[in-house]
């Protein structure tokens, strides 16, 4: 228990947007942010558990704030906090894949959406157990490393056979468009004759 809230102190310590709108709130209420923080998190649990628009709010809570965190990780000098959202937004592209053909089955389940919910907090939150680093390295990258040979053939072939069919069709868009060309160009020259005969009689007479 004891490291538990060592951990969630560690976390109000962190700089980020949360602990900086908590630290604003306890400045103008005196209420400890440790309190703050531990009240809007039982009423984010309520909310998901029985509040309308429970997936919406999950899906901004699991993308508006990584996605803030990203651009200022792009715009700092430092790679490491780009390698810290990479690696959460690569947990994150797998878990939406997932999700998309477990969904309509779990989200029947009651506490679905807030585990969900927490589940996204677990990889965004910063230190040595943050959820997308574990995950990654404990799973994905195993995977990547043992198979990522395979996938690389399989998509510069699927790539050339792409590029292959893409060309062929363009080929044959020009050859049909040059056959119509050619068959407007004589019908048009037939069309100018009559015209041309009519023009020399007239000068003739």
């Amino acid at each position: 228990m004891d490291g538990l809230r060592q951990r969630f102190e560690h976390l109000l310590e962190q700089r980020n947007l949360v602990t900086e709108a908590l630290g604003a709130l306890e400045a103008k209420t005196g209420v400890d942010k440790r309190y703050l923080a531990a009240g809007a998190a039982t009423l984010l649990s309520l909310y998901l558990l029985f509040g309308f628009g429970a997936s919406l709010l999950c899906n901004v809570i699991g993308f508006v704030y990584p996605a803030y965190a990203s651009i200022k990780a792009i715009e700092s000098p430092s790679k490491d906090d780009d390698t810290v959202w990479l690696t959460y937004w690569v947990v994150y592209g797998l878990f939406g894949l997932a999700e998309f053909f477990s969904d309509l089955l779990l989200s029947w389940f009651p506490f679905y959406y807030a585990g969900k919910c927490a589940f996204l907090l677990f990889c965004m939150i910063p230190g040595p157990w943050n959820g997308a680093h574990m995950l990654y390295h404990r799973a994905i990258r195993p995977l990547f490393l043992k198979h990522h040979e395979a996938v690389d053939s399989v998509v510069r072939d699927f790539s050339g056979r792409a590029l292959d069919v893409a060309a062929g069709i363009t080929r044959d868009v020009l050859q049909t468009l040059a056959r119509g060309r050619a068959l407007v160009t004589p019908a048009a020259a037939l069309g100018a004759e009559p015209k041309a005969s009519v023009a020399q009689l007239q000068k003739d007479k």
